[in-house]
């Protein structure tokens, strides 16, 4: 394992962002509290708790799901598919580093970024609401699974880009609807039986239902279907991967 390639390219990637930290952290504040003042407040007026628990606290999970699912897919697909771009993945190709080392760098970049801003958003959450979160450990390990598995797609996608407007292509049309239906301003359970079983094919709803679970305690799903449902996302992209760069597809053509 060539660890000084690794650091190199981590290191490359994160000083991108802390060149604009102040904007990686003013944004999702604001974008928070704009959350908090449409949702927790216009929306918040009318359903006082959700299972037991105050709307505004509810929907705090699904905030963070949100934003680290969006951030780390964007922030891996970019870093990957910039040097396409500009012709410097060759060099990376042709130098003594392997496959393994290169997804090291570029996810862990991308998965540290969007770690951050869910930390960021949790923070800013404190000024709104009252949260006890009831696992903090298992918080924290699910956020890190999302963050890993989500710039693992993004890598995939970076790769599978032709341009700038496919990097936006997936996130904005496919994932962020996802999130929005997958539970993370509402119970499934406030839904009708023939909707509920239509959401349960969407697979966000695993995820945001796990990571609520670890705030309060309560679940749309079996948090062991969650667990399940992460494991075998980050396979899937891990073996999609390999595949890429066994074959060189989108890499070499």
């Amino acid at each position: 394992m060539n660890l000084q390639a690794i650091k190199a390219i981590y290191k490359f990637e994160m000083a991108r962002f802390f060149r604009t930290l102040t904007q990686s952290f003013i944004s999702p504040v604001i974008s928070t509290a704009l959350y908090f003042v449409v949702f927790g407040a216009a929306i918040g007026g009318r359903i006082q708790e959700v299972d037991g628990v105050a709307y505004g606290a509810f929907i705090v999970p699904g905030l963070i799901m949100l934003s680290v699912m969006t951030q780390a897919t964007a922030n891996a697909s970019f870093g990957i598919y910039f040097p396409k771009f500009i012709g410097t993945i060759y060099e990376l190709l042709s130098a003594p580093v392997n496959f393994i080392e290169i997804v090291i760098g570029y996810v862990g970049a991308a998965a540290t970024k969007a770690l951050f801003i869910g930390f960021v958003i949790l923070g800013t959450a404190y000024f709104f609401v009252d949260l006890d979160i009831q696992r903090p450990l298992v918080m924290v390990a699910f956020l890190v699974l999302t963050c890993l598995s989500f710039a693992l797609l993004g890598f995939i996608i970076g790769i599978w880009a032709g341009n700038f407007e496919q990097l936006q292509l997936i996130p904005l049309l496919v994932i962020t609807p996802l999130v929005f239906l997958g539970g993370s301003f509402y119970s499934i359970s406030m839904l009708p039986p023939v909707w509920q079983t239509i959401t349960l094919f969407n697979p966000v709803v695993y995820l945001i239902s796990g990571f609520r679970w670890a705030f309060f305690g309560q679940a749309d799903v079996n948090i062991w279907l969650s667990l399940l449902a992460i494991a075998g996302f980050t396979v899937l992209c891990l073996g999609v991967i390999w595949w890429i760069f066994k074959t060189g597809w989108r890499i070499r053509q």
